[in-house]
C-alpha cells in the first residue's frame, strides 16, 4: 500500500453533516450504527475514497462502487452511509446471505478514472480481508472493475471470470417489482394499456424501458438530462416519448431511476401517480416521506426490495449460485413485492414498514443463530 491514510472516521471536516461525519449525526442516519467506516487517500493518484461497512450480519458486506463529483466530502460521507445502510436492507430482503456495504470515490469519472487510481482503490478494498465486496455502480463499469480486480480478489461483476455488468438483473427485478404492484392497484391486467413514466434512462433505466415495451405499457415517458440516450429510446421504441420531467406527470407508474432523493414533501404533493417504483437507490428524502404517499393512496414499493436485482446477480457470482437459480431469485422479488404490499394494507401499515418488518426479522433470526452458537462454545 501507498502512502495513504486509511482511519475509522471520528473526525470532523469542514462544511461536515449535521452533529458530525459518523458518530455524533443528529440526522436519521444517527442510530444505523455502521461497523466501520474506512477513508482512503492515495497519494500518488489522488484518490479520495469512502467505504462504509453498514452490517455483516447475514454475510460479507456487498455493494457497488459509486464515482461522482461530490460537492463536499461531508456529502460523500453522507451518500455512503444511507447507500450501505440500504445494501443490508436489500440483501436482507431479497434472502441472500449478505452484509450491507458500499463505497464512494469522491470525483468526476471523466476526469479522475485512471487505472492507477483503480487499482489503488484495489488494494484499499483488499486490506478489509473480505469484509467489503465491491461491485459496480454509478460512474464505475464492469471493465473498471476487472482494473480494480487487478489488486483484490474481493470484486463481483466483473467481465474477466465474473457475471458482468448487472444493469439487467437490477432492471428485471424492478420489471418484476412493478408488475406486482400494477396488479395489486390496477387488477390482473397490471401495466398492459398503462402509461409509466421513467426518470433516468442509464444502464439500468433503458433496459427496464425495454422490458416495459415488450410488457405492453402503452405509453412510456422517459426524461433524462441525456438528450442522446432518451433520442436512441424513442428512436427505437414505439411509445416512448420524451418528455422534461415525469414526477409530476400524468401516468400510471412513476419510476425512479436515476440518483435518489426525488421523493421529498414537495415532489410528494406534485405525484400523479398512483404506483412508484422505481431503481433508484434512497428515492426518500426522509423516512416520514413514506407516511406522506401512504397518506395520499400512492402505492410505493421500497427501492431496496424492487432494485435487489444486481445483487442477487452479484451476489450469486460470489456464491457460485448457476444462472438458473440467480434468474429464478431475481423473479421472486415480485412475489417479495406482493407479501410486502398485502401486508401493509392488511396491517394498514406503509410499505415501508412492512418492507423494514421482513429485513429486522431476518436480522434478529441470524442473530439468534450467533448467539447460540457463541453460548454453546
Amino acid at each position: 500500500m501507498s502512502t495513504a491514510v486509511v482511519t475509522t472516521a471520528a473526525e470532523t471536516v469542514s462544511g461536515s453533516s449535521p452533529g458530525g461525519l459518523v458518530f455524533d449525526r443528529t440526522d436519521e442516519l444517527a442510530a444505523a450504527a455502521h461497523e466501520q467506516v474506512v477513508f482512503c487517500h492515495d497519494r500518488a493518484t489522488g484518490l479520495r475514497a469512502i467505504i462504509a461497512i453498514h452490517d455483516t450480519t447475514l454475510g460479507p458486506a456487498l455493494g457497488g462502487t459509486r464515482i461522482k463529483a461530490y460537492a463536499s466530502e461531508a456529502e460523500a460521507v453522507t451518500d455512503v452511509l444511507r447507500l450501505s445502510q440500504g445494501m443490508t436492507a436489500k440483501s436482507a430482503a431479497a434472502g441472500m446471505d449478505l452484509g450491507g456495504g458500499k463505497a464512494v470515490i469522491i470525483g468526476d469519472p471523466a476526469t479522475v478514472k485512471t487505472p492507477a487510481l483503480l487499482r489503488a482503490y484495489g488494494r484499499f478494498v483488499d486490506s478489509l480481508g473480505g469484509r467489503y465486496v465491491t461491485a459496480a455502480d454509478i460512474g464505475s463499469t464492469a471493465d473498471d472493475l476487472d482494473i480494480v480486480a487487478e489488486a483484490t480478489r474481493w470484486v463481483v461483476g466483473k467481465n474477466k471470470g465474473g457475471s458482468g455488468d448487472s444493469g439487467y438483473s437490477t432492471a428485471y427485478g424492478v420489471f418484476c417489482a412493478m408488475r406486482a404492484a400494477a396488479e395489486r392497484r390496477f387488477g390482473p391486467e397490471g401495466l398492459a394499456g398503462r402509461t409509466v413514466g421513467v426518470e433516468g434512462v442509464g444502464k439500468v433505466g433503458a433496459r427496464l424501458v425495454s422490458l416495459l415495451a415488450a410488457a405492453g405499457v402503452e405509453r412510456i415517458l422517459v426524461a433524462d438530462p441525456d438528450a442522446t440516450a432518451t433520442a436512441a429510446l424513442a428512436a427505437n421504441l414505439a411509445h416512448v416519448e420524451v418528455v422534461g420531467s415525469v414526477i409530476d406527470a400524468e401516468v400510471d407508474v412513476y419510476a425512479p431511476c436515476a440518483l435518489g432523493a426525488t421523493l421529498t414533501p414537495q415532489s410528494v404533493e406534485l405525484l400523479r401517480a398512483p404506483v412508484v417504483c422505481g431503481a433508484a437507490n434512497n428515492q426518500l428524502l426522509t423516512h416520514d416521506v413514506a407516511d406522506l404517499m401512504h397518506a395520499r393512496g400512492v402505492l410505493w414499493v421500497p427501492d431496496y426490495v424492487a432494485n435487489a436485482g444486481g445483487v442477487v446477480q452479484v451476489g450469486g457470482e460470489l456464491y457460485g449460485h448457476s444462472h438458473e437459480e440467480v434468474e429464478a431469485k431475481i423473479a421472486a422479488i415480485g412475489h417479495t413485492t406482493e407479501e410486502i404490499l398485502r401486508t401493509a394494507e392488511d396491517l394498514g401499515i406503509t410499505t415501508s414498514a412492512a418492507a423494514d418488518a421482513v429485513v429486522e426479522a431476518r436480522l434478529a433470526a441470524r442473530r439468534a443463530e450467533i448467539g447460540a452458537q457463541e453460548s454453546a462454545r
